[in-house]
């Protein structure tokens, strides 16, 4: 995929173009938070990625961070929803929501 740096517009955009991919590994709802978000990135950052699931199984989870490191070309760092502390509950309040997932 891309070689150019990505931005949050370009990381939603594609999200949103691969959503019968995504919404196969049983999500609801995914997101993007952190640097990427914020505009903060550096070339080695990470994409930080929330996301929902209908069924949260490990192979749902894996098969959907290969999927999306494979997509992004960089690593994914796949945060559950469900799964966040009270004490991070600011990610979902942060988080910008992709559409049609």
């Amino acid at each position: 995929m891309p070689t150019k740096e990505l931005t949050k517009k370009d990381i939603l955009r594609i999200i949103e173009l691969h959503k019968d991919e995504i919404h196969s590994y049983g999500v609801k709802k995914i997101g993007l938070f952190g640097s990427y978000l914020k505009g903060g990135q550096k070339k080695g950052s990470d994409i930080d990625i929330i996301v929902k699931f209908e069924n949260p199984t490990f192979d749902n989870y894996m098969g959907l961070k290969f999927f999306l490191e494979k997509l992004f070309r960089r690593k994914v760092d796949l945060v559950i929803e469900e799964s966040l502390k009270p004490v991070l509950n600011y990610v979902k309040k942060e988080a910008v929501y992709a559409k049609a997932i």
